[in-house]
């Protein structure tokens, strides 16, 4: 599918990604770890009862020059070990308040690298989950990996541990551009570690990559791509690169180094975009790609399709999400709250009995409302206000006064052909999936006067 060029001028503006509403950047020093311990308690009789957990694993060894998470150069053992051992902690610190009722249907590592940590800490780490939460019948339980760094041993350890989804951070197949943003390719090819993975049954794989870089160009890619798909990951996702060396100053390196244009970073995702469709991928959200008989493909079209901090998932695996690890980002139904950033910090506030939120924010009605209404366009590219009147318990009325209902908006983009509206639905076309950033901003009374930055839309 070719984007009209008029439009990707028009549209490829800041705007949030809306992986939570409101965004992070909106979260306030004033919520404290006392906010969150009341939060927390308060979670125990809010939707939904699902537990969703992350960890947070800042380490690598090296620091890719594209990454903007929360990261962590050190190869050093010690003070893995100090890390670990803090974030054991910090989960029985939280479980103390959770009813021990409610049973986890998700865990998610991510990172930095998690699979940099010697498996026998990663070990540990999920013998406290188990001994201390139940699970609802098929959890997931996910870890980011670094190709790099995975063999077969530490596969098999890993599914041992009941780890049944492998996301591989491949992000090219392209040597030139993984030596230029200082990521290291694997030394046991891609084929044989998902061979590896898919030995063992109920196991997943998907793929990430990255689209944007320095010496990437529409060919490169597509190469990329075919590659990815002759190897039949269950799921792959092509993110597009977000420059942000304000938060991230190592991304001012790839400046030098030649990034390209919006109109050649449009047309890499569109050779891919064609190439995952016409190959037997379905399309789902901003930037993921499902086989027909994958869960995330089914809850697309069930219109059941979540989004939470982790990526997308589905009603069945989520949960409220609560985050351990520094930086790590709980996702209540009322309240997020942020972990420090320092890892320093972070163990020694565990070590000294506290939690060690910096920042977070409370929900109001209204903004619960929004954040219903915009997950629903950013995950289904549908809303029924008939449907959202019934989950909210909320008028139609109340529904679009709240959200600054715009018919006005509305209709720009319809005549556009980006989506389609009744009085009782919002429907996104094909075309306007690759602007549902800025339909739902357009959504979001909060974008009217925002003076947060954010990263392009495209």
């Amino acid at each position: 599918m070719k984007i009209p060029q008029h439009l990707i001028n028009k549209y490829n503006t800041p705007v949030p990604r809306y992986t939570s509403y409101p965004p992070a950047n909106f979260f306030s020093t004033e919520f404290t770890s006392e906010d969150y311990v009341q939060w927390l308690k308060q979670s125990n009789d809010e939707a939904t009862q699902n537990i969703s957990i992350y960890i947070h694993i800042p380490f690598c060894p090296k620091i890719c020059h594209f990454c903007g998470c929360n990261t962590h150069l050190t190869r050093d053992k010690n003070k893995m070990r100090r890390y670990v051992d803090a974030l054991k902690k910090e989960i029985l610190m939280v479980k103390s308040h959770l009813n021990p009722d409610r049973r986890v249907s998700q865990v998610h590592w991510g990172g930095g690298t998690p699979n940099s940590l010697p498996i026998e800490m990663v070990e540990e780490i999920m013998n406290v989950i188990h001994d201390n939460f139940s699970y609802i019948i098929n959890p997931e339980i996910a870890m980011e990996c670094h190709p790099a760094l995975l063999d077969e041993t530490y596969i098999e350890k890993l599914v041992e541990l009941k780890f049944n989804r492998f996301s591989l951070g491949i992000q090219d197949f392209k040597q030139e551009v993984l030596d230029n943003v200082n990521r290291d390719a694997p030394s046991i090819p891609i084929e044989e570690l998902v061979k590896m993975i898919r030995s063992y049954k109920n196991t997943s794989v998907n793929f990430d990559f990255i689209y944007g870089l320095p010496y990437q160009d529409e060919k490169s890619f597509s190469e990329t791509i075919d590659r990815a798909i002759s190897i039949s990951p269950d799921r792959l996702v092509t993110f597009s690169y977000a420059h942000v060396p304000w938060v991230k100053k190592a991304q001012k390196i790839l400046e030098t180094r030649g990034l390209p244009t919006a109109e050649k970073k449009i047309a890499m995702f569109e050779a891919g975009f064609k190439l995952l469709t016409d190959n037997g991928y379905n399309a789902i959200g901003l930037d993921h790609f499902a086989k027909p008989t994958d869960e995330l493909d089914i809850a697309f079209k069930n219109r059941t399709l979540h989004r939470n901090f982790q990526g997308y998932c589905t009603r069945e695996t989520t949960g409220q999400v609560y985050a351990f690890g520094a930086t790590g980002i709980s996702q209540l139904d009322s309240a997020y709250a942020q972990n420090v950033k320092d890892t320093n910090t972070y163990v020694e506030l565990i070590n000294e009995g506290k939690l060690t939120i910096e920042k977070g924010y409370l929900l109001t009605r209204p903004q619960k409302i929004i954040r219903h209404v915009i997950n629903e366009v950013m995950c289904n590219y549908y809303i029924s206000w008939k449907e959202a009147e019934q989950v909210l318990q909320a008028t139609v009325a109340e529904i679009k006064s709240t959200i600054n209902y715009d018919e006005k908006s509305l209709n720009e983009f319809a005549s556009e052909g980006l989506l389609s509206f009744t009085a009782e639905e919002i429907s996104v076309t094909d075309s306007g999936k690759f602007f549902v950033r800025n339909i739902a901003a357009s959504l979001d009374p909060a974008m009217k006067n925002a003076t947060q930055k954010f990263s392009k839309a495209l």
